[in-house]
């Protein structure tokens, strides 16, 4: 599935068609260089899933985790600061992954091996128009 990012107005309707589009899968994988909007494209889903009170970035802290009536659990990682899997692990990152709670993690590399199968993976990347191209690959 591709979305198409004219401006950052269509950051809503892009959020809403993502959340229907990917069929009810929680652990997602986003990819793109450093400020191409992966956090942006996080903070329009949770809006989306009814999150108002958004911390943004979890830059330090590594996650922020939020509470959906419609949604359930949402956990939010950034992980570029992540300096092994080690660390990951003492952030308890495994339960968060498997214990079937929504997860939106940036710099998956980092972490690509303790990644769940069923993992939907999301590149995210701009044009010279400065457009956004969303990619979502379901495998």
């Amino acid at each position: 599935m591709i979305i198409e990012l004219k401006t950052i107005d269509d950051l809503p309707f892009a959020a809403k068609t993502f959340l229907e589009e990917t069929d009810n899968r929680k652990v997602f994988a986003f990819e793109g260089q450093m400020g191409v909007g992966k956090t942006t494209f996080i903070v329009s889903l949770l809006k989306a899933m009814g999150i108002e009170d958004i911390e943004g970035s979890p830059t330090y802290s590594l996650v922020n985790s939020y509470g959906s009536v419609a949604f359930g659990k949402i956990h939010h990682f950034d992980l570029y600061r992540l300096n092994s899997e080690e660390e990951a692990f003492d952030i308890g990152i495994e339960e968060m992954l498997y214990g079937g709670d929504y997860c939106f993690i940036e710099w998956p590399q980092k972490i690509e091996n303790l990644l769940p199968e069923n993992t939907i993976w999301v590149r995210i990347r701009n044009n010279e128009q400065n457009e956004r191209t969303i990619s979502i690959e379901m495998i």
